[in-house]
């Protein structure tokens, strides 16, 4: 028909693999399409963004049992509408009581060997509860109902979860109670093969039947759920589990437990103010990283460009070496938080950025004095770890986030693994092997001590918009997070990229600072391009002076985005493919 047109009208085009999702009453994003489509039957339902978040957490610790535990780790950041309250729960257990650096140093040579002895105390079910406690509608039974039928009538195994225990395969055949689960007739459970966690679904059960027994009141009711896991049947279980075998964890950890309800950390950039969790995790490298490029004329640069990736990276190496030498928990670090945000400490770091890449972890400035006070004599400025070269399967996470008819706001980061620490048997549950996170190192900020906090990487952010929530973001991706959080940030704010388009360009991601889990490799100078990143890029990157590392196409070590956009009456949501995630909305 030679040069005819066929179609009148604009021809459509998309920029991305996926459509960006709308809606304009509610919107859920998350890892997996059940856990998804799990939140959006609590929205449905008339529940509220907490009430759907926390359904979909709880479904992600039975779709994603290599990467979440029920009895893991889970920071959450809650903005709700009705009251006006902006807070973030840490979802975060100590160290038992009995932990201390000398104990690893005497006996394992510095190192927190995998198994029962990296265990603290389990901090997701505590934070999820006390989020349906202070914002939820729905009593535990609705929101537990989902992750109940996942775990006692299974799922079709997935792609990514399949790929995960084979990577793993050998740690979970070292552990009968794991094998038992993950390895079911000796073999990994091919894709479309149902995957059940019977043991994991009688630990859900023991729950609802615990507030079903409590009495007519929600508040009552999600209280006897919680004390299953700390005070009850199953709280006993994993006491003693670890009184037969060696571990450090008792009742009395457990009991003494509770998740803390605390103001985020908020860090303004031109119109936006990002809010995320403080240093007792990873969270505030990303306002670190954005107060540093302050001022700077990113968009000019080009997406991607060499100097737009090299200006990004050099931020975000100051700002992870600052991580290393500053961050741990609060309650027993002086960390100088002020100091870290503020304008004069950004332009300090910001001074150190040249055409030349560091190769070495950089040095530190001091954010003390810009808190107009000294340092103390355990902070080292100059310190530089050993180059430690490693490929081992790294530890990961999942996230979502939702948002509701009435504007309210929920973002979760749980994880756990359960490749590296027991299954409580009869429990099914992995409990928090986060203690990989802290150093056996005497006088690190985040070394071993019993009742401090590992420093962890999962984390979330809530962007507001001239002072109006604006944006739900959050990754898994371990030391990846805050990279990847930052450059889809830039993508939407600074690149007008819908949020489907943002998750799904390709990304960078910096590796010159200590892992954050043991035994904390540092590979000095590398920079991990997606192959999608030209070659002509890399090689540009390379004349920087960085050590040039590409991973595949869609890597998922590049992690796994989800965010919503909020913008008036319309919600828009972003999934990204390099994994199972999905959006929903209506």
């Amino acid at each position: 028909m030679g040069d005819e047109k066929i179609f009148s009208g604009t021809e459509q085009t998309r920029q991305s693999l996926r459509p960006p999702i709308r809606g304009k009453r509610h919107m859920a994003v998350s890892g997996h399409s059940l856990a998804t489509h799990a939140a959006m039957r609590m929205l449905d339902r008339g529940g509220n963004a907490v009430d759907a978040g926390v359904a979909g957490a709880m479904c992600l610790a039975v779709l994603q049992p290599d990467m979440v535990s029920f009895a893991g780790v889970a920071p959450l950041l809650i903005h709700h509408a009705p009251s006006g309250k902006t807070l973030a729960v840490t979802g975060l257990g100590p160290w038992p009581a009995a932990a201390d650096t000398d104990l690893f140093l005497q006996h394992h040579q510095g190192a927190v060997p995998d198994g029962i002895l990296r265990t603290v105390v389990p901090g997701a079910p505590d934070a999820l509860i006390l989020a349906l406690r202070e914002f939820g509608t729905l009593r535990f039974a609705d929101i537990a109902a989902d992750a109940l039928d996942l775990a006692q009538n299974g799922f079709p195994m997935h792609q990514f979860l399949h790929n995960g225990i084979l990577e793993a395969e050998s740690a979970y055949r070292a552990r009968p109670e794991n094998s038992a689960v993950f390895l079911p007739g000796g073999k990994v459970p091919e894709v479309n093969e149902i995957f059940v966690q019977k043991d994991l679904a009688t630990t859900l059960r023991a729950m609802v039947q615990a507030e079903a027994t409590s009495g007519k009141d929600r508040i009552s009711g999600l209280q006897a759920a919680r004390d299953v896991l700390y005070t009850g049947t199953i709280g006993k279980k994993i006491a003693q589990f670890h009184a037969e075998h060696g571990g450090l964890l008792t009742l009395a950890d457990l009991a003494g437990f509770s998740s803390d309800l605390e103001a985020p950390l908020g860090f303004s950039f031109g119109n936006y103010t990002v809010l995320t969790h403080n240093a007792w995790c990873q969270g505030p490298v990303l306002p670190m990283t954005l107060n540093i490029l302050d001022g700077i004329d990113l968009k000019s640069m080009g997406h991607n460009s060499p100097l737009y990736i090299h200006t990004i990276a050099e931020a975000l190496k100051l700002a992870f070496a600052d991580r290393e030498r500053l961050f741990g928990d609060p309650r027993f670090v002086d960390v100088p938080i002020r100091g870290l945000l503020s304008p004069a400490y950004g332009g300090q770091r910001r001074a150190r950025i040249s055409d030349a890449a560091w190769t070495i972890m950089p040095p530190s400035d001091d954010p003390f004095a810009a808190e107009g006070r000294f340092a103390p004599p355990t902070f080292h400025p100059d310190s530089d770890p050993e180059n430690i070269g490693g490929n081992s399967y790294t530890p990961d996470t999942s996230y979502i986030c939702v948002t509701d008819q009435w504007g309210s706001f929920f973002s979760a980061t749980p994880s756990d693994m359960s490749f590296d620490t027991p299954l409580i048997p009869g429990t099914g549950l992995a409990v928090s092997s986060r203690g990989s996170q802290s150093w056996a190192v005497p006088g690190h900020p985040s070394c071993i001590e019993g009742g401090k906090r590992p420093r962890l990487t999962p984390t979330g952010c809530l962007i507001l918009r001239e002072g109006k929530p604006w944006m739900i973001l959050g990754t898994p991706g371990g030391d990846v997070q805050c990279q990847t959080n930052l450059q889809v940030l830039f993508n939407v704010i600074l690149f007008g990229m819908d949020p489907q388009e943002a998750v799904e360009a390709p990304r960078f991601a910096t590796f010159c600072f200590p892992d954050s889990f043991s035994p904390h490799t540092c590979n000095k100078g590398i920079l991990r391009l997606e192959s999608r990143i030209s070659r002509d890029t890399a090689a540009a990157l390379s004349a920087f002076g960085h050590r040039v590392h590409l991973w595949p196409d869609w890597s998922w070590k590049a992690g796994g985005a989800c965010l919503i956009v909020r913008d008036g009456p319309v919600m828009t949501g972003g999934a990204d493919p390099r994994r199972e995630c999905c959006a929903m909305a209506w």
